[in-house]
């Protein structure tokens, strides 16, 4: 008789606490305001695709082309006297051209991060505040000016293959 009300007790414990701890976590997750008030405050600012030579030697040795995006604080944003786009490739002109940050002989070592690290702070330098949160790579690709107009190699495998045409039966008629 006792182990039967010791069953049901310890029964009873289990159903408690597995109900509390299900309560628990199907409550609602606690909400960082500051995170949630700071993720409202950005507006995400698509650029334009950019097609930027690569000089050298002084002549023209291919073209970088790069589409990248930015989440800009939006009411720094809308103080800035030239509006955020066109600031925006002009960095990307400075610093690819100007300042040759991509090596192309040395694309194997290229540093993504690096990368947006240096875009985000000329462009807050420029702009005198931090307007730019993040930088986001939507497209960075590189074509050597001998592969220009060029039909593109083909890739993969034929799934139907031709055969020749076979060869037309002789005209009866004919001499």
């Amino acid at each position: 008789m006792i182990k039967l009300i010791l069953v049901g007790a310890w029964i009873c414990v289990l159903t408690l606490g597995s109900v509390y701890f299900s309560m628990q976590m199907a409550a609602a997750p606690r909400v960082d305001e500051e995170a949630a008030a700071r993720a409202a405050a950005l507006d995400l600012v698509r650029g334009s695709q950019a097609t930027i030579p690569v000089i050298s030697d002084g002549a023209v040795k291919g073209y970088f082309l790069t589409r990248l995006s930015y989440t800009a604080n939006r009411e720094l944003a809308a103080r800035q006297p030239v509006p955020l786009s066109e600031v925006i490739t002009d960095e990307l002109y400075s610093l690819l051209v100007g300042q040759r940050l991509i090596d192309v002989e040395k694309l194997d070592s290229f540093d993504v991060e690096a990368f947006r690290g240096r875009i985000k702070d000329g462009l807050n330098k420029r702009f005198g505040g931090e307007v730019v949160e993040d930088v986001l790579i939507e497209q960075i690709d590189y074509i050597a000016k001998l592969e220009v107009g060029k039909e593109p190699p083909r890739r993969g495998t034929a799934i139907v293959r031709t055969r020749e045409a076979p060869e037309a039966p002789a005209d009866p008629t004919a001499p």
